[in-house]
């Protein structure tokens, strides 16, 4: 029998357009399994586990944990541990937002600026106290005690040195108390952990001081009490080396607007002077 030419070519034509289909879904099959391969799937999983997070710039550096009290809040501070005093305010600042300018950092007495906190021996799980103002609250108490701090250096100026006046003579004249603390001339120590005592008031009685840093208060501590004074409330601190003593100082605390208010301690070890005038008033005072 012989085939009709046109079945032929209708067959023909088939069997092409089956080969063409073929070859288009191989074609199709191939390109689809291309980007699905392991190691382009692994690649994109470590592009995506390099994105930073933002704290890449204290990536192996050695970290101290912080407990920062301020305003009776407290946070929680992690910081490298060669970090200076003057990056922890700064660290502060970010936390609190009280300006550095205005803080008064406390660990074991003021903290100093130019130390990192390693030369300063701070560990984890310390207890960082801070203590300032915002500037609004500074603008409002600060023209009072600039008017008093410039009438008492005025005052002074007028008189004959403090140690030779007669009200001060009389306890300078009993001499050097017998346990007074040993004194270091020419050197500025921070304060010790332990209060200083040994030293006289104007009454010729002993007194002691102690910073209680956490409170904010100077505790003044005779034999018969102890007041608990606001570091906050005293608007000056006037000092004056020991003629013929000068390893000593005699030290008033001004607790109100006129000389009856300022409360003298006579002996305090030089060594010391700065940072209690540091520890009381602040750096950020503008005096």
């Amino acid at each position: 029998m012989v085939p009709d030419e046109g079945g032929e070519e209708v067959i023909m034509d088939t069997e092409a357009k089956q080969k063409e289909a073929e070859q288009l879904c191989g074609d199709a099959e191939g390109g689809d399994a291309e980007p699905t391969t392991g190691t382009d799937v692994g690649d994109a999983t470590t592009q995506d586990s390099s994105i930073s997070n933002g704290d890449d710039a204290d990536d192996g550096q050695e970290m101290v944990d912080l407990k920062i009290i301020w305003n009776k809040n407290k946070y929680d501070l992690k910081i490298p541990v060669d970090n200076t005093g003057a990056q922890l305010k700064e660290r502060i600042h970010s936390l609190t937002g009280l300006p550095p300018a205005m803080q008064k950092v406390m660990y074991k007495g003021l903290l100093p600026e130019d130390k990192t906190l390693r030369e300063i021996k701070i560990t984890n799980g310390a207890k960082i106290m801070v203590v300032g103002s915002t500037i609004n609250d500074v603008l409002a108490v600060n023209t009072p005690k600039e008017v008093i701090q410039q009438e008492v250096k005025a005052e002074e100026n007028k008189k004959e040195p403090l140690c030779r006046q007669k009200q001060h003579r009389k306890v300078l004249d009993k001499g050097k108390p017998d346990d007074i603390m040993a004194s270091v001339k020419g050197t500025k120590e921070r304060l010790p952990t332990v209060p200083l005592s040994g030293m006289f008031n104007k009454s010729g009685g002993k007194v002691r001081l102690t910073f209680k840093l956490e409170q904010d208060q100077l505790w003044i501590g005779t034999k018969e009490r102890t007041e608990k004074v606001p570091m906050g409330s005293i608007k000056n601190v006037v000092t004056e080396p020991i003629e013929g003593h000068e390893d000593y100082y005699m030290m008033a605390f001004q607790l109100g607007p006129t000389e009856a208010s300022q409360y003298w301690v006579y002996w305090v070890p030089a060594q010391f002077v700065d940072a209690i005038k540091d520890t009381v008033l602040g750096k950020w005072q503008y005096f």
